[in-house]
């Protein structure tokens, strides 16, 4: 469905001004299609982006630095993400052997069979490939990038 008609307005300053409410209205819209997904599994988003992270490094540790950098959310706050995710077995915390000043983070066996289940689950290709093609979307994204520049 076009921007106009899911915000019911055409009042936009010009194209740059309607694609930048079109990018964070469509990131609502994929944040809403997931959230049911992470909530049936009792974990947020940004949890979620952790555990990825944290199931990418394994089977080495990862830092709170680390996380930060490579979180989609730069405003999330990564120690406390962890912190709930330690309270949930999900992940570990332990003192790094090179910097005892550092904090090293490992995703748990729960946190990997956790991903597991939800990567059998639901993948986004099956809500994306509905109104684009796999060229359109690698189109898309290739968009995106350059919007970012």
């Amino acid at each position: 469905m076009r921007i106009e008609d899911e915000i019911q307005s055409t009042n936009f300053e010009d194209n740059y001004h309607k694609v930048a409410i079109n990018v964070a209205y469509t990131q609502g819209w994929l944040a809403n299609y997931f959230r049911c997904h992470f909530e049936k599994h009792n974990i947020t988003q940004q949890q979620f982006n952790i555990l990825r992270i944290l199931r990418g490094q394994y089977p080495k540790p990862a830092t709170i630095n680390l996380l930060k950098e490579r979180m989609i959310d730069k405003m999330s706050d990564a120690s406390r993400i962890v912190d709930r995710l330690v309270q949930k077995g999900l992940v570990s915390r332990c003192t790094n052997n090179k910097d005892r000043r550092a904090v090293d983070i490992r995703i748990s066996d729960e946190g990997l069979a956790t991903l597991s289940k939800m990567d059998s689950e639901f993948k986004t290709k099956e809500i994306l490939s509905q109104n684009l093609s796999e060229d359109e979307a690698a189109t898309l994204s290739d968009l995106l990038d350059k919007m970012r520049g």
